[in-house]
């Protein structure tokens, strides 16, 4: 029997210099707190403000507004505001925002793509409209990937000759929402000459699914975010397991979330495996998986 299903996710809302309200998905988030007194760092990017411990770690702390490209924040807006500390990419990084708002539930249906018209160096993986304000979810991979360029280059894996042959007979898609994430995604397989396509939301990840399969040219391995506008990963994996004539492809989560409840409810959704980016052994081994099932 066909079921629906809703995913819901609560996100932060806050702001940086202006009135202009942003998003983050809490599901990122290990802690808000009010501002503390930094370590400085010498020789770091202009947006980092410095560390401060947390939990017995030095966490470094980011300027969200100096890194998404506006002005700085003052001493005073630094001092009043709050710091966001994330778990993204196995990474704890703090965020100076000027004030946090509130935390909403939104349905990722009500999310939209970002117009093109923004270009592939916009901070923003969506769009929310709220009581008619707009809200930006924030790409939080690219902000990371400006201050942090080392972070988007990845290790790549071993294969063997016989594993990348495998790999090359099967059909993969990509499907992410953030251009950092599609190019880390892209080189490992390009590093070993796999062919695969890719593509940015859930929505276009079915249709050609869905294509592949009315012409006996089945996707076999699909690769999906989980946070995305419109068609999230975990509809996107349930459509596909309710979709009773396709051809059923072996499903890989991979997501910024490090976060065993979103992985967890990967699983029962009926992914076959969920993954904290990035690691391109552990990804080229869920794949080989994916050749054998």
């Amino acid at each position: 029997m066909s079921r629906q299903t809703t995913h819901s996710q609560k996100l932060l809302l806050f702001s940086l210099t202006g009135r202009k309200q942003f998003a983050l998905g809490t599901l990122k988030i290990r802690e808000i707190l009010p501002y503390t007194r930094l370590t400085r760092l010498p020789h770091s990017h202009s947006a980092v403000l410095g560390t401060m411990s947390f939990r017995g770690a030095a966490v470094p702390v980011i300027d969200m507004a100096a890194a998404v490209g506006g002005r700085s924040l003052t001493i005073d807006e630094q001092k009043a505001g709050s710091i966001i500390v994330t778990d993204i990419q196995r990474r704890e990084i703090g965020f100076v925002v000027r004030s946090v708002s509130k935390i909403i539930e939104a349905d990722w249906k009500q999310v939209q793509s970002p117009p093109a018209a923004l270009g592939d160096q916009a901070f923003v993986t969506g769009l929310l409209d709220l009581e008619g304000e707009l809200i930006q979810l924030l790409d939080v991979e690219l902000l990371l990937s400006k201050v942090y360029p080392s972070a988007v280059n990845v290790d790549m894996a071993a294969l063997t000759d016989v594993e990348s042959e495998t790999l090359r007979a099967q059909r993969i898609l990509l499907v992410d929402d953030s251009q950092v994430a599609r190019k880390q995604l892209s080189d490992v397989l390009d590093s070993k000459g796999i062919p695969y396509e890719v593509t940015s939301n859930g929505q276009s990840a079915m249709d050609i699914m869905l294509q592949a399969a009315s012409i006996g040219e089945p996707v076999d391995i699909l690769v999906s975010d989980i946070e995305m506008p419109g068609l999230d990963g975990y509809e996107l994996t349930f459509k596909l397991r309710d979709h009773g004539s396709l051809k059923q492809p072996y499903i890989i989560l991979h997501t910024s979330l490090n976060s065993e409840m979103s992985l967890s409810y990967a699983n029962q959704v009926g992914a076959n495996e969920a993954l904290t980016k990035f690691d391109a052994h552990e990804l080229m081994q869920a794949m080989l998986r994916g050749a054998e099932y």
